[in-house]
């Protein structure tokens, strides 16, 4: 069984601050859109977010704190989701970003199918030559969760230094008519996603 979790504790610094999922797309907060591309994907969701878990009350989904302090970055919230996961039984988490509405509606199957021996998944895009890790959308073995947990403690913060030591796999994506996984950081992000949601 595999549950998902949508990162959602950044500090959105280029977008002004505030919560990113919160904006609007096309009518719909970016969170609706997340919610109803992974729900019909996984057994159950929640929300890693910090601060105050009231202001996302009406979503209806539990919401997660990073277990460590000083916002050491997305593994955290994957970490978060590993652990949220293990204690409801599920195998594996997938991760996805809150600023990211149009992620592949097949993104769980093709993960499942690119895992590497470890159960570990990447989502990827190419452009040319040039291969796209697209950390934040992952599939992640609970079994893993102490070794991340020890690694983030020891004070790793890129992403992919520890899914290379795990053997991970990747699930490359198309990127036509436009990338699934193109993500709002900035207020001009909004027009253009505006565009790409008649098309998604």
């Amino acid at each position: 069984m595999i549950h998902g979790v949508i990162l959602a504790g950044g500090r959105a610094t280029r977008m002004g601050g505030g919560d990113k999922g919160m904006r609007e797309v096309a009518g719909r907060r970016l969170l609706d859109h997340v919610i109803a591309r992974l729900g019909p994907q996984v057994g159950a969701m929640a929300l890693n977010a910090n601060g105050d878990p009231v202001r996302f009350a009406d979503f209806g989904l539990p919401v997660l704190p990073d277990s460590l302090p000083d916002w050491p970055g997305p593994l955290a919230g994957v970490l978060a989701g590993m652990d949220w996961a293990a204690a409801q039984g599920a195998d594996a988490v997938v991760s996805v970003a809150a600023d990211t509405p149009f992620f592949p509606r097949d993104l769980v199957a093709r993960l499942q199918a690119a895992a590497g021996p470890s159960g570990l998944a990447l989502a990827a895009t190419r452009e040319g030559s040039k291969l796209w890790r697209h950390p934040t959308f992952g599939l992640w073995p609970v079994g893993l969760r102490d070794d991340l947990r020890a690694a983030l403690e020891g004070g790793l913060r890129k992403v992919v230094f520890w899914t290379d030591q795990h053997g991970t796999g990747l699930a490359e994506f198309a990127t036509e008519p436009f990338d699934p996984f193109f993500n709002i950081n900035t207020p001009e992000d909004i027009d253009t996603a505006e565009r790409f949601a008649g098309l998604a």
